[in-house]
């Protein structure tokens, strides 16, 4: 069973990694395929049970086990993935007024801006006629939008059915290397079309609620976490870690703050903030002693219920029903769902009398978890979740360590349960080391010691005590939840201390899958059981990956990517030794943009901390947008811009330069020259911030890439006029994303570019880049690539330019539709 559960899971990561799904005719080979398996699995039962072959026939039989539960994977997999994808928002509607009758069907999202939130369609109309549009869609009910601040969201609640008038577009999102799938993450939560609720005069009227709740199961729980939600929040106004213990209540970890996130994914205790596995295994395990104790007494009520039913079986249930009510608060996570899934195996095997090995027990819950979710196998959460109980048991063998006699003292037995849990914390610390380094790119050296501090702190007092407070009544809640606070509080301040400690985080490229693979063997080799030869030798295979650096390309080459950052501009700069950074992405709030979103990830997984220069072009959003969280996380020798002396980001820029038109640099035999803004530039009152865009022009030995940031026609035409020597490039970054006011006639005549590059937002609101405009660059005979078409392009310089367009070379099934 246990090589078919790990077949199964292997098709359907096999099936996630795909292109394109399998067809009809696919699909049915594929089950052919797979009843094939099941007829040579059955023949070769009868075959190798003769004496000559039997020392074979377990070997045998788990590979073709496996590779039938392979062939199911893939074929369950795409079965969901078909139907999930079956429903799609038709292109003609996108952008167009629609109105929706549904019903809110998720817990709501609050913020400065708005609201955000899902809404089961019943109903659809344009214009009055009925229109067929996906069954789950995701909606933003913005404040302020499109000068009309009067009409703001409205508080929407779980149940709610509503009349709205929406824009909705497909299902789209920022594809680069390491970086956040949003796409993957709206298919996994079967939302198949995106949108605003429209806030215009006419919409003002039309948007309203038509019924307070719609009775369901699933509204009904959203409601309630809503409700608890409130309580919180309410109970502790401004308080700075509510969210953390709403997160721990509920699930919702919507309200964190970037900042502290940042503390504890340093000290390595993120998976405490949230309902773990930990904290639903405590509390079922509390409810069910509790249920033992009271059905082996009969409730003091002397009716013997033991005789008409097991203690321990009443236990095992109700652990099981408290840890299904836990995980619905949770929002059904993947930590919690296979801490649930393993209660319910020990419940099931408890009840029928067939208590099955650990490993028995995490397989099934593995395969439960992939059953229901296939797109689980694509998360890290998955991974480390199984991953840690599979390390622990792995650890374990052989080492079930001495059992204490009956006649030991509380001490020895305290000291034996902290050996017990220290030995635990080191085995997953240890052994999830390739896996984290693998996903994330770094290995926090503080969490042993992080853990040890909040793993009891949290379980033991302030999870208890925040539900205790989020179900009592006041005035009893308010103090169980502002003691929970205040040693969150505590817990911060050691966290946050532990975080700034030197080396309190070592990062490194993410690796590669064979790096990853010897250190796995080497930490399997550090943690073998009593007996294996030389276990210390296991560090030898952890070398690559320890000394793994971040490349760069040879010398005289260059690489550039142009990243898909949305509407905006960001484009990383690579020599054989340095690293110059174009534009930082757009801003969207406070605590997102284009930095934090998109560039410093893919920074972090190249393992790249420091830039040596950063040319911000101009002042505005969608160029600068992203410069403070650079700052703030990576080391920049020198910073390049045409924004004023009193600019925010200015301010805080590393040894700050302005940009002039004749500045030149050379990095290893490269060339770079700021081509425009000229001093008069910026004595000019009447000069807009994108007509001092800095202008950058890049040669290499053979090639020519020019950065023209969003200069518009008055800045071409000075250009042609003044250097149409230095115009000429082979690849040219479309001026204003290819907007109405950029990219003239005489512009691309002088520059002659091979390619050109339109960093542009899938359906934009300036709807950039202008028909008329994209088409000249085809006349002319220029090649097109969009940043919404084909995500993050990275052109490799050499002798030629090769070029890599993220959503061909990675792609996936999903991109398509």
């Amino acid at each position: 069973m246990r090589a078919a559960i790990v077949g199964f899971i292997a098709g359907v990561s096999i099936l996630e990694s795909q292109p394109d799904l399998p067809n009809r005719w696919g699909m049915i080979a594929l089950v052919l395929a797979t009843l094939a398996m099941l007829r040579i699995s059955r023949s070769g039962h009868e075959f190798l049970s003769s004496d000559r072959y039997k020392s074979y026939k377990a070997q045998f039989i788990a590979g073709l086990h496996a590779l039938t539960g392979l062939l199911i994977g893939v074929i369950w997999a795409a079965l969901i993935a078909h139907g999930y994808l079956s429903q799609k928002l038709p292109k003609s509607l996108e952008g167009q007024d629609l109105v929706v009758v549904g019903v809110v069907d998720s817990l709501p999202y609050r913020f400065d801006q708005g609201v955000r939130f899902n809404l089961r369609v019943e109903k659809a109309t344009q214009d009055g006629v009925a229109v067929s549009i996906p069954e789950h869609i995701a909606l933003g009910w913005y404040a302020g939008m499109h000068g009309y601040p009067q009409a703001g969201p409205a508080v929407v609640q779980p149940g709610e059915r509503w009349n709205l008038i929406v824009r909705l577009q497909r299902p789209h999102g920022n594809a680069n290397p390491d970086g956040f799938d949003y796409e993957l993450w709206l298919l996994e939560q079967n939302i198949r079309a995106t949108g605003q609720v429209r806030v215009d005069t006419k919409a003002v009227s039309e948007n309203r609620m038509l019924d307070s709740f719609v009775p369901g199961m699933r509204v009904s729980i959203e409601r309630m976490r809503g409700m608890l939600r409130d309580k919180i929040v309410a109970a502790l106004p401004e308080s700075q870690y509510a969210g953390v213990l709403v997160a721990l209540v509920i699930g919702d970890q919507r309200a964190v703050a970037q900042s502290d996130w940042k503390i504890f994914n340093r000290t390595g205790i993120g998976h405490l903030v949230s309902i773990s596995g930990l904290h639903i295994t405590m509390i079922a395990g509390l409810f069910a002693s509790v249920m033992h104790l009271l059905w082996r007494r009969s409730f003091f009520t002397g009716a013997q219920l033991p005789l008409i039913l097991p203690a321990q079986k009443v236990a095992a249930l109700t652990a099981a029903i408290i840890a299904l009510l836990y995980v619905l608060l949770a929002g059904f996570g993947v930590p919690a769902q296979r801490t649930l899934y393993m209660l319910w195996v020990v419940a099931a095997a408890l009840w029928s009398g067939r208590i099955g090995s650990i490993s028995h027990v995490l397989c099934i819950a593995a395969a439960v978890v992939v059953l229901f979710d296939p797109w689980a196998v694509l998360w890290p959460g998955f991974w480390l979740s199984f991953g840690a109980v599979a390390i622990i048991l792995y650890a374990s063998i052989g080492r079930a360590g001495v059992r204490l006699p009956s006649h030991s003292t509380r001490r020895h037995r305290v000291i034996h349960e902290l050996r017990t849990a220290s030995y635990t914390q080191y085995v997953v610390t240890l052994g999830l080391v390739p896996l984290t380094v693998l996903l994330f790119g770094q290995v926090s050296l503080v969490s042993p010691l992080a853990n040890a501090i909040a793993i009891p702190l949290v379980s033991l007092l302030v999870a208890p005590m925040a539900l205790a407070g989020a179900f009592l009544p006041v005035p009893l809640s308010g103090w169980l939840l502002t003691m929970a606070h205040a040693l969150v509080v505590w817990l911060a301040a050691v966290l946050t201390w532990l975080s700034e400690l030197p080396y309190a985080v070592v990062s490194s490229p993410i690796s590669p899958f064979w790096m990853f693979c010897c250190a796995l063997i080497g930490a399997l080799w550090l943690l073998a059981p009593r007996g294996w030869p030389v276990r210390w030798l296991g560090i030898v295979a952890w070398f690559p990956i320890m000394f793994n650096t971040a490349t760069f390309p040879q010398r005289g080459g260059m690489t550039v990517t142009a990243f898909d950052v949305g509407q905006g501009m960001g484009l990383l700069i690579e020599t054989s030794s340095h690293r110059l950074l174009y534009d930082t992405g757009p801003f969207h709030s406070p605590t997102s943009n284009g930095g934090n979103r998109v560039i410093i990830p893919y920074l972090k997984s190249r393992g790249i901390d420091r830039l040596d220069g950063v040319v911000i072009s101009h002042n505005d959003n969608d160029h600068s947008g992203g410069a403070l969280s650079i700052f703030e996380e990576i080391k920049v020798d020198w910073t390049a811009s045409s924004l004023a002396a009193d600019s925010p980001i200015v301010l805080v820029a590393p040894d700050h330069i302005r940009c002039e038109a004749g500045q030149y640099w050379r990095w290893d035999d490269i060339d770079f020259e700021i081509l425009h803004p000229g001093t008069a530039s910026y004595d000019s009152p009447k000069t807009k911030p994108n007509g001092r865009s800095c202008t950058l022009k890049i040669t290499t030995a053979n090639h020519t890439l020019l950065l023209p940031g969003d200069i518009e026609t008055s800045q071409e035409n000075d250009l042609v006029a003044r250097i149409p020597d230095k115009l000429k490039a082979d690849i040219l970054l479309a001026p204003h994303h290819g907007s109405g006011t950029s990219s003239t006639l005489p512009f691309l005549a002088a520059v002659e570019p091979k390619l050109a590059i339109f960093q542009v937002g899938y359906r934009n609101r300036y709807r950039h880049p202008k028909t008329e405009i994209y088409e000249r660059y085809k006349q002319l005979g220029i090649k097109r690539l969009r940043s919404d078409d084909s995500g993050a392009i990275t052109l490799k310089f050499g002798e030629t330019v090769t070029m890599q367009e993220y959503r061909v070379v990675h792609g996936r099934y999903w991109y398509a539709h």
